[in-house]
């Protein structure tokens, strides 16, 4: 993925489809859902997924509502690997049991998100670790797939300082943790409370890795005191929302924009959406999309952000020194003449599909 976002920004980095828009929960803060869709026929999803190989989506990620009550879940996955993209899960994890962990593995699942918002279920939201200790327990025991744990601060759930001990138990079984910052309708910023404020700095010094949206991204930072971003958001472009009646939209909060059928968008749409200012875009708290937008930061002002990362990772850890790892790849991408060698390189060790065309 990383490869790939180096050598061309006429691709997606991240695709977010739902199969189902129907949801076996109603958490208060949610607007992603509804009680009565039906699944996306299977055909049409793997059209939908053949599509954005077609237009190089690097990463695609199934969604919702809640994508496991898709019947054919396993199928997309498939497909998804077989069009040369990683395949990604964001789900709520209550149909997760050991037999459907194992055929995930077999579908050739690569990452799964869980959003867990506090320690004992309430009115607000019943995704809770009482609930789900024990899916996190088999998926520890046999997920050959990354695993992450989201919890969601301003949501309004009875102890927002439930989200340490929920990052503090992922941790312990291996996985991921993240912390996200509500937001309304329309994806825009709800400003924290002072004690989420105080949950979100004692969270973000549970991370380790260089690279944690919550160590080095400003955004996070800027959004948990109230503050605007100034970015440039590159939605429709580099990130799509495809939403269960395949259409093309920003983001799952900005919905109707450009609202353009999968089937008909084209590198074109990709390059002038990505490259249209959006007024949504300093307030916005939708984490992928940044993430995406930092993606192509990287890429065309690699320097500068390198050591942005570096010094925000230094200011929490003053002996930080970077890994191996780090200093080499400054050295593949940060010189432009390297740069173009090396996401080629990449692109072709990594077996992508799309290396060639990409070359082009």
């Amino acid at each position: 993925m990383f490869a790939r976002a180096m050598q061309s920004a006429s691709h997606p980095i991240v695709a977010q489809v739902v199969p189902i828009r129907r949801c076996n929960l109603d958490c208060a803060y949610c607007n992603e859902y509804d009680k009565t869709s039906a699944p996306v026929p299977l055909a049409v999803m793997l059209r939908r997924i053949d599509r954005l190989g077609e237009l190089g989506a690097a990463i695609i990620t199934l969604s919702g509502g809640e994508p496991t009550l898709h019947p054919d879940l396993d199928a997309i996955i498939r497909r998804i690997r077989q069009r040369g993209a990683i395949a990604t899960l964001i789900t709520n994890g209550l149909l997760l049991t050991p037999e459907r962990i194992r055929a995930l593995n077999r579908a050739g699942l690569d990452y799964l998100q869980i959003s867990i918002d506090n320690l004992q279920p309430d009115d607000v939201s019943k995704k809770s670790l009482r609930v789900l200790e024990r899916k996190l327990e088999w998926m520890a025991r046999y997920a050959e797939f990354e695993v992450t744990i989201n919890s969601v601060l301003g949501a309004g759930v009875r102890h927002p300082e439930d989200a340490l001990a929920i990052g503090r138990r992922a941790r312990g079984l291996g996985f991921t943790s993240t912390v996200g910052i509500l937001h309304d309708h329309s994806g825009q910023l709800q400003p924290l409370a002072p004690e989420h404020k105080k949950v979100y700095e004692q969270f973000r010094r549970l991370q380790n890795g260089l690279f944690s949206f919550a160590h080095f991204d400003h955004f996070q930072d800027n959004i948990a005191r109230g503050l605007p971003n100034d970015w440039h958001c590159r939605a429709g472009g580099r990130f799509l929302y495809i939403c269960e009646d395949g259409l093309v939209h920003y983001c799952s909060q900005q919905r109707g924009r450009p609202g353009i059928p999968l089937e008909e968008y084209t590198v074109d749409d990709i390059r002038r959406e990505a490259a249209r200012p959006k007024e949504c875009a300093p307030f916005c708290t939708i984490s992928c999309v940044h993430q995406t937008a930092m993606l192509d930061e990287f890429r065309e002002r690699p320097r500068e952000t390198v050591a942005a990362i570096l010094d925000r990772r230094r200011a929490l850890d003053p002996q930080f020194r970077p890994p191996a790892l780090v200093n080499a790849l400054s050295w593949m991408f940060l010189d432009p003449r390297r740069r173009g060698f090396f996401g080629k390189w990449l692109a072709a060790m990594l077996g992508s599909k799309d290396g060639m065309r990409l070359q082009r």
